[in-house]
């Protein structure tokens, strides 16, 4: 620890009793607990930034993941259903009669 020994360590206790007063002590050890603790809390809390931007880097990367899929999935399903559309009459005219109502309804609106 820095190279001081138990005299080293019993000089300088006395040099702050000195200089601070024995009054003085208890505010001045309350004080550095409260330093050190907030140290400590801080470091927890850059720490626990850097694990969830790592978990967020992740979370981004499997929705970016999920989303293609998604995409893919409703694209296939999409064509699936125009499909079987387009083989059905009475359906493939209905629809046909929406789209013209959507074009109305766009220009109108």
């Amino acid at each position: 620890m820095f190279g001081l020994g138990i005299p080293e360590l019993l000089i300088i206790a006395l040099i702050i009793l000195l200089f601070f007063g024995a009054k003085r002590l208890p505010g001045i050890g309350t004080g550095l607990g409260k330093t050190v603790k907030e140290i400590r809390n801080i470091k927890k809390e850059m720490s626990g930034n850097k694990e969830s931007e790592k978990k967020k880097a992740a979370e981004d990367s499997a929705s970016k993941k999920k989303s293609i899929e998604d995409k893919l999935v409703n694209s296939v399903q999409d064509k699936l259903a125009d499909k079987v559309i387009d083989q059905v009459p009475g359906v493939r005219q209905a629809r046909k009669i929406k789209d013209k109502a959507d074009k109305i309804k766009k220009i109108v609106g």
